[in-house]
């Protein structure tokens, strides 16, 4: 079936748009967004709508963090041919301006939450470099994203109170990414059950804004240290200067006692030439993603699984009350605080500072998944 984008002269292979290269069931095409206020009395929303061409499925989630409030609403379909429809049911994702405005909205009742937001961006969209993994001679991994900061308005309800949001004091950053990852209903482990093959994921993700730029640091780990992914970036908001590569990246993670959640975290980004960048990360609210959005911890509700033509559902949970063991298999986005050093030169800032720990890892000494830190 034809769409009207298949009339313009976009197309990369021998397909009609709504079709893509790869047969992998495992292919998705993403939007990831982030909103916070002034401070970490505020909300900290995170939105994300999924695309999976060869699993007819789109999906959309929003959850927010407040005080001890987890609140999650989220909504499954049937993927039609067009896919300029960027709606879920009571979702919308509505690009206003190509790369500097994007609208997302949640219509009220369907949960404790609701908004109608604009996302503007103080910068240029940066590509980051591609995501690629080979387990057991299959690809898992191999995505492109590109990240971008930004000021949001508009309205927020979040359990019954409202908060008009203003650019400025609310900020965030958003992503689109796209390739081949995880999704969907569980697919028979084969050789990765094997408990002798280590399935540690160690990822650290961090978007820090600073006055006129941000920073943009991606890490992937095995158990042992090796580096799948490894970048530090800084990308000005001016957007004739091009980003500017900092160097290789090490990083000391201070544990909550009992947990794997991130008390505090140092980053250090070292050139070749010895010149080294050092950021201190002051986590001030986390917002943990993977209950109930889709991110691989409850087996009815995962990004792409069928659902059914249409399917709109919610949660409200206590984080206080959110099981101590599946945090240890949890992504968890924090709403951080940064100051950078570069010198005798010192910034604050804050942003996104995004952190799993999953499975053995010998730097930080955990020899199973459910070890935790002293």
């Amino acid at each position: 079936m034809l769409s009207p984008m298949d009339d313009y002269p976009i197309h990369q292979v021998a397909q009609v748009v709504r079709h893509v290269e790869t047969s992998d069931r495992n292919f998705y095409d993403r939007y990831y967004f982030n909103c916070h206020g002034p401070d970490a009395d505020s909300p900290w929303l995170i939105i994300g709508l999924g695309v999976y061409p060869n699993l007819g499925v789109t999906d959309c989630f929003a959850v927010v963090r407040h005080d001890d409030e987890h609140i999650v609403v989220r909504a499954s379909k049937a993927l039609g041919a067009d896919r300029t429809d960027l709606t879920v049911g009571p979702f919308t994702v509505e690009i206003l301006d190509g790369l500097r405005r994007i609208r997302v909205a949640l219509e009220g009742g369907h949960g404790d939450l609701s908004f109608d937001l604009e996302f503007v961006a103080n910068g240029p969209a940066a590509l980051e470099p591609r995501h690629f993994q080979r387990q057991m001679e299959r690809v898992t991994f191999d995505t492109q994203r590109f990240v971008q900061t930004g000021l949001w308005s508009g309205r927020l309800t979040v359990d019954g109170a409202r908060f008009d949001v203003e650019p400025g004091p609310w900020r965030g950053n958003r992503d689109r990414s796209w390739g081949v990852r995880p999704v969907g209903e569980p697919e028979p482990p084969g050789r990765r059950a094997d408990a002798s093959i280590s399935g540690t994921f160690f990822w650290i993700y961090s978007v820090m804004e600073f006055s006129d730029h941000a920073i943009v640091v991606v890490v992937q780990e095995t158990e042992t240290g090796e580096r799948v992914m490894d970048d530090a970036r800084r990308v000005w908001h001016d957007p004739d200067r091009e980003p500017e590569w900092l160097g290789h990246v090490t990083h000391e993670i201070t544990f909550v006692p009992g947990t794997r959640e991130t008390a505090e975290a140092t980053l250090r980004f070292t050139r070749p030439s010895g010149a080294v960048t050092t950021v201190t990360c002051h986590p001030e609210l986390a917002n943990f993603l993977a209950f109930g959005t889709g991110y691989g911890l409850e087996a009815d509700w995962r990004h792409g699984m069928w659902q059914g033509d249409l399917k709109v559902s919610d949660l409200h949970l206590k984080i206080s009350e959110l099981d101590p063991t599946m945090k240890l298999f949890c992504v968890t986005d924090h709403y951080t605080r940064f100051v950078r050093f570069d010198g005798d030169n010192e910034e604050n800032g804050c942003g996104l500072f995004e952190f799993a720990a999953i499975g053995p890892n010998e730097q930080y000494g955990f020899t199973g998944y459910t070890d935790t830190a002293p």
